[in-house]
């Protein structure tokens, strides 16, 4: 590994992973993923199997953020769902391993789809992918979350006011300018919550497609990744996340499908695919559909914020995470545009 910042002792590694995990034996060979801003992520290869880690990055670090132990309770919980989750095996809270907490979970064979305008499909698999997204979406709030144990995994209701509350402290302690729309967009995200309507589900908070893991050779989701942010909140935030990232412009780190004709490409447009995810809930439709786009807009800007932070401060786990910070403004604009 030469990853600067990021290495750990292999051996070791193997040692204690031996001892916790049934089957696996060492040596151990770690390579870190390009992907994962927040978790720096590794394949392990053994000479029997593949494993992945997950781990809490060095340095200082915002109050609750990179709650790996969060991840691996969510996944383990889901495992009987019909979310698809990979099988997670262990959790370490020992530091001394390699230097912070740490999870290891299956290695999964499949494809990711970073480009939402999936180009190299054609139109009819463009519709599969996309209704296969939202099935999941609908599985994953249709959750009996008492019978699968996180019960307690967050707190109920007034989720948008809490979310609002938790994302403004922590804009705030990564800022490192002043942006005029986000100083417009909070007050009047305050102003105008919704009233509680009582809907609770677990929810993922990073709900988009390059954090699902496809079969190979089937349009169909093997694994839903990255739960550091999954608490228990209200659906429609995930649903609007979602729909707030097809908004944004076909470019930069993290494209969007905005200008893009998607009925040509066979592709929802935003009223069919909340349409689809509201006849799997059984629900007649969304009110206050700007609110939720406008928050999520907002939380995404607060959440890239602090990739950007922690990139000046030479803590952030992607080379990408100025490019990433550098997204934070036109964000916060096109919230903008929706009040």
């Amino acid at each position: 590994m030469t990853d600067t910042g990021y290495d750990f002792d292999c051996a070791q590694l193997a040692n204690y992973l031996e001892e916790h995990i049934t089957g696996f034996k060492g040596p151990v060979t770690a390579t870190k993923f390009a992907g994962g801003q927040s978790n720096p992520t590794f394949l392990l290869k053994t000479e029997q199997s593949n494993y992945v880690l997950r781990r809490k990055p060095p340095g200082q670090l915002l109050p609750s953020a990179h709650a790996v132990d969060r991840e691996f309770r969510v996944m383990s919980a889901l495992g009987n769902t019909e979310v698809p989750v990979a099988k997670a095996y262990h959790l370490c809270s020992d530091e001394s391993v390699i230097g912070s907490m740490f999870y290891v979970m299956e290695y999964i064979d499949g494809r990711v789809f970073w480009d939402p305008a999936l180009p190299d499909l054609t139109d009819a698999e463009r519709t599969q992918i996309y209704s296969e997204m939202n099935r999941v979406l609908a599985a994953l709030h249709s959750v009996n979350i008492a019978a699968v144990g996180l019960a307690d995994y967050g707190k109920p209701g007034n989720y948008f006011q809490r979310q609002l509350d938790r994302w403004s402290k922590q804009y705030r302690a990564s800022e490192t300018e002043t942006i005029a729309d986000m100083e417009a967009l909070m007050p009047w995200l305050q102003a105008n919550l919704p009233a509680d309507d009582g809907r609770v589900s677990l929810v993922h908070g990073d709900f988009r497609l390059d954090n699902m893991m496809f079969s190979n050779d089937r349009l169909e989701v093997l694994a839903l990744v990255d739960w550091e942010l999954s608490t228990l909140g209200h659906p429609y935030a995930d649903l609007a996340y979602q729909c707030m990232q097809l908004r944004m412009p076909h470019m930069g780190v993290m494209p969007g499908l905005g200008g893009l004709n998607r009925q040509a490409m066979g592709i929802p447009s935003e009223g069919e695919y909340v349409a689809q995810y509201c006849q799997r809930m059984g629900i007649a439709g969304i009110d206050h559909w700007n609110f939720y786009l406008a928050f999520s807009f907002f939380r995404f800007a607060a959440i890239l914020q602090g990739v950007k932070k922690r990139a000046l401060d030479g803590n952030a786990s992607s080379d990408k995470a100025l490019q990433m910070g550098a997204m934070v403004a036109p964000l916060a604009a096109m919230a903008s545009e929706l009040i």
